[in-house]
């Protein structure tokens, strides 16, 4: 199945966004399905860098563990699941726009289901993420545009 891709316009510029997106302990602030995200690590995270997410969907949590594979400030961000039933494949990009005051982020996600995950991707998981996508990157806009930061 391809990625479920999304876009959004930001009034800020690449950089600040950047920043933002690429903090895994903001997750749970722009994600409803994130209920914690924590660094095996300092921040700012780094190649190599590892973050538990741990996400709802439903009345169950399923924990996983993300690797930051690529970091290319304030350009673009790649981070794959290496552990879980449910490993995401996230793709992040950003343009400037108007000069680089503003920016079109634009979210790319993937999965790989193990075990009981490779039920639960086609029949639950790529639905789910497919409705809280565009919710996630609403919150993400509002929360960078109405920010002091």
């Amino acid at each position: 199945m391809s990625a479920i891709r999304k876009s959004i316009e930001i009034d800020r510029s690449p950089a600040e966004v950047f920043s933002y997106v690429t903090d895994p302990t903001h997750l749970p602030e722009w994600q409803d399905s994130a209920l914690s995200a924590v660094p095996e690590g300092a921040l700012p995270v780094h190649v190599g860098s590892r973050v538990l997410v741990t996400r709802r969907m439903g009345k169950r949590r399923f924990p996983t563990t993300m690797e930051v594979l690529d970091l290319d400030p304030p350009r673009s961000w790649h981070m794959h699941g290496v552990e879980g039933a449910v490993r995401p494949d996230v793709r992040g990009s950003i343009e400037p726009l108007d000069g680089g005051m503003r920016s079109r982020v634009t979210l790319s996600l993937d999965f790989e289901g193990h075990g009981l995950g490779k039920a639960l991707v086609p029949l639950v998981v790529r639905r789910f993420a497919r409705k809280e996508m565009p919710r996630g990157e609403e919150k993400l806009k509002h929360l960078l545009e109405h920010s002091t930061a």
